[in-house]
């Protein structure tokens, strides 16, 4: 969603469902990981529908795909959520996204430091 409006509502869509995250739906599942953030949020003009990237650090994968699948399957909740905050006429059916970007960007880092080790030891 283009525009200021938008950019306004991806900003409060992406706080306040960060919010309902880390604080209702971890205590409703204490197994999610601990480290969940919500890096972007892609809003449809008609606000029926929004993308939520979703990036989930936990060095254990299987642990890291479960707490995903948990935040997809608890949509409705999160949505439910979404409208007791909001004042909205109708909030936007949401689609969870895996963002890899912070994995990606660690991967690289380390390489990066690896590379540089190897030429100070030279």
């Amino acid at each position: 969603m283009k525009g200021n409006r938008g950019q306004r509502l991806s900003g409060e869509f992406q706080k306040e469902i960060s919010s309902v995250i880390s604080q209702k739906l971890k205590n409703k599942y204490p197994e999610l990981s601990a480290i969940i953030s919500v890096t972007s949020t892609d809003i449809a003009p008609d606000l029926k529908s929004a993308k939520i990237y979703i990036s989930i650090f936990d060095p254990n994968e299987e642990k890291r795909q479960n707490s995903f699948e948990i935040i997809k399957q608890s949509a409705g909740f999160i949505r439910h959520e979404l409208a007791l905050v909001m004042r909205l006429r109708t909030v936007p059916e949401l689609r969870f996204i895996f963002d890899e970007s912070m994995e990606h960007g660690s991967r690289i880092d380390k390489i990066l430091e690896d590379l540089e080790l190897k030429r100070d030891d030279e």
